[in-house]
């Protein structure tokens, strides 16, 4: 038994198995619906029911809001049919979005940044450079099949693929690029990928920074920086001890050398040596302490899903921040995902 699958406004047909996604089914049959981390975290896959139902479970609130669902969005990549289906998916280039492309690279350099993150810069064949809009990620292609997906940390316009990489307890890959990888050596990824990126606003913007979370949001500044662009930001970078913070110094050079530029940098669970100047606490807590309301700001928030579920959730309900003015990038352990 199975269910048909009607794409408007392409109208492309295909059957999808009462086990698995649209998303999945699509793939399967080697059509083209936008995604990325295949998770339910980053709202790429979102779609709109036209007609039929859909059973929807384990997405995260932020990736697809209540008011959505009530105008009949889905996520292809966490409904699955209960019958015949009409969506009507967003086009693959949206807000000037590329489409993502498989491409080798190589590992030109790896540098530690502190005791658990890694710098890696990539480079692609010859003189290409990766056609990318600040915030999005990548995604490594393991031999298997697997993948496994970073932020980019680099602007646009840079030459090389910045990376930062989170050595992650039972993290099999991560403990290969802290152990093992070699400089020079060829991957595969696929990139750009991911819908975290500049709205356009004069509203000021709130960067939430969980660890890593913080490589899309320097592209984002960077970016900002180089097109001189003056909006007010705040930059809050959570990080649970001293030993953990990374990039410290450039953050400061940005708010001594630019007035729009607030830095709050937040330890959660610091040791007892660590620098007593550093605000205490968590870090989504520490935004609303600052801010009597989020009515007319942006919120871009970037790091492990809890802290962008609760973020969301907290901003949202108890500081007025409009739904649909909080853009979120989390990831969680990356599922196997079919290549083309």
């Amino acid at each position: 038994m199975g269910y048909k699958i009607l794409l408007s406004p392409s109208g492309e047909v295909f059957d999808a198995k009462p086990s698995e996604t649209i998303l999945e089914a699509a793939i399967r049959a080697g059509i083209t619906i936008p995604y990325g981390c295949q998770n339910g975290s980053c709202g790429s896959c979102k779609s709109k029911i036209i007609s039929g139902n859909v059973f929807l479970e384990g997405y995260q609130e932020s990736a697809l809001n209540n008011s959505e669902l009530s105008e009949g969005w889905t996520l292809c990549c966490k409904a699955l049919a209960t019958e015949d289906l009409e969506i009507e998916t967003r086009p693959s280039v949206d807000d000037g979005l590329r489409n993502p492309i498989i491409t080798p690279v190589r590992i030109e350099k790896l540098e530690k940044l502190n005791h658990d993150v890694m710098k890696m810069i990539l480079k692609l064949p010859g003189k290409e450079a990766l056609d990318f809009q600040a915030g999005q990620y990548l995604e490594f292609i393991m031999k298997d099949g697997s993948r496994r997906a970073f932020s980019i940390a680099s602007r646009p316009s840079d030459p090389l693929i910045e990376l930062h990489m989170r050595l992650i307890e039972g993290g099999k890959f991560t403990h290969f690029v802290f152990n093992e990888m070699q400089e020079k050596t060829i991957h595969r990824i696929e990139a750009p990928l991911g819908q975290f990126y500049l709205r356009q606003s004069d509203k000021p913007m709130i960067f939430v920074s969980g660890g890593t979370g913080f490589a899309p949001i320097k592209s984002v500044i960077e970016d900002m920086i180089e097109s001189n662009n003056t909006r007010s930001i705040f930059l809050y970078q959570g990080v649970k001890a001293e030993e953990d913070l990374y990039m410290h110094e450039i953050c400061e050079l940005w708010k001594k050398k630019y007035s729009n530029i607030k830095y709050i940098p937040i330890f959660s669970d610091p040791n007892e040596d660590d620098n007593k100047i550093i605000r205490r606490g968590l870090v989504h807590s520490a935004v609303m302490e600052d801010f009597q309301t989020l009515s007319d700001v942006q919120v871009y928030c970037c790091g492990a899903p809890i802290l962008v579920e609760t973020a969301f959730k907290e901003f949202t309900k108890k500081k007025s921040l409009p739904e649909n003015e909080f853009y979120a990038d989390a990831f969680s352990f990356s599922p196997v995902k079919p290549t083309s």
